[in-house]
């Protein structure tokens, strides 16, 4: 397959993404018990991993958007975090799990999660599909985890490159 003229081979199969899925939303469910969740999906790369997600937690769940950025270039994070859309309602008081689809540096969720204490949840977690941990910069680390990955640019399942792929329904590693 090729991408913006570039070849690209896929990484994840749509069938391991299902099963990771339902494996993270039992986990979920169980280290929250009976408790109500408030879902904040990271706008746009965690829309279809959060719209999965969620339905694999069972109980009450809610759900709210952000969106926030740190990429400026085709395929290099600008270090800089920016707050695009902010939540449409309160969290003080309530169990916040933030759905993002990828962590890499960690700069946006450790960022994201720092500015969201300051409104006093009752708790707050995270939960990405993919990790590339040899891309981090900053001591933090997602609660849950996907995939941990490697180095490498990746489209497909809600990731983009500049909108193209999100709707492929692997996950595909883009050739240098």
């Amino acid at each position: 397959m090729e991408i913006k003229g570039k070849k690209a081979h896929i990484l994840i199969t749509e069938q391991e993404i299902k099963e990771k899925v339902r494996q993270l939303g039992k986990q979920i469910r169980k280290d929250y018990k009976d408790k109500e969740i408030l879902v904040v999906g990271i706008l746009k790369g965690s829309f279809i991993f959060m719209a999965d997600l969620v339905r694999e937690i069972e109980g009450k769940v809610y759900i709210d958007f952000m969106q926030v950025s740190s990429y400026h270039t085709n395929m290099e994070s600008s270090g800089e975090v920016i707050f695009v859309k902010d939540l449409s309602g309160d969290i003080k008081g309530k169990d916040v799990l933030i759905v993002d689809d990828i962590i890499d540096t960690g700069r946006t969720l450790e960022a994201l999660v720092e500015a969201l204490k300051q409104r006093e949840p009752a708790s707050i977690k995270t939960c990405v599909l993919l990790d590339k941990k040899e891309r981090r910069e900053v001591n933090y680390d997602a609660d849950y985890v996907g995939f941990v990955i490697p180095d490498r640019f990746v489209v497909g399942y809600g990731l983009d490159w500049a909108e193209e792929g999100r709707t492929l329904r692997d996950i595909y590693a883009v050739e240098d």
